[in-house]
């Protein structure tokens, strides 16, 4: 039985979280990725692409117990966005210009199974400190851009 270390858990994490995003989005090479739990109606675990220019998100709901994607990924920005908001427990609330609304929190380290792996090494452990650092920021711009009060509060 293999067992592998918290530094290759890790490793082998964001590989399969990358596979799983590229394969759905063309060019995924202009996106930061990272893993986010929802919270909600849109429980669940999601791999979010995002990226500042232009502003969007890709949102990629996954099977946790493959890490591979559960159905199609949802793009949002400028065009469909009907809101973001940073909720009371810290995490976030996107809405779509369709209805649908995605909680989710994105936090320091996430643990998560390791499809393939066998007894202690079937979970693992994700640490995205800075990449969740650079998501916070890029929401706050993000729910910035989308509120023209913003702007006249400063």
């Amino acid at each position: 039985m293999e067992t592998l270390n918290v530094e290759s858990s890790d490793d082998v994490l964001k590989q399969l979280l990358h596979e799983a995003f590229d394969a759905q989005i063309p060019n995924f090479g202009s996106y930061n990725l990272v893993a986010a739990a929802g919270t909600s109606g849109s429980a669940g675990l999601k791999v979010i692409g995002f990226r500042r220019e232009p502003a969007e998100l890709i949102l990629c709901p996954l099977n946790p117990r493959n890490l591979r994607p559960s159905e199609r990924a949802v793009s949002v920005n400028n065009t469909n966005v009907s809101h973001v908001a940073l909720v009371r427990d810290g995490g976030y609330e996107v809405g779509t210009s369709t209805g649908r609304v995605y909680r989710f929190n994105v936090p320091a380290r996430l643990s998560l199974n390791i499809p393939g792996a066998e007894g202690a090494a079937a979970c693992g452990l994700l640490g995205q400190d800075d990449d969740a650092a650079d998501f916070a920021d890029f929401m706050n711009g993000f729910m910035d851009r989308l509120d023209p009060t913003v702007e006249a509060r400063e």
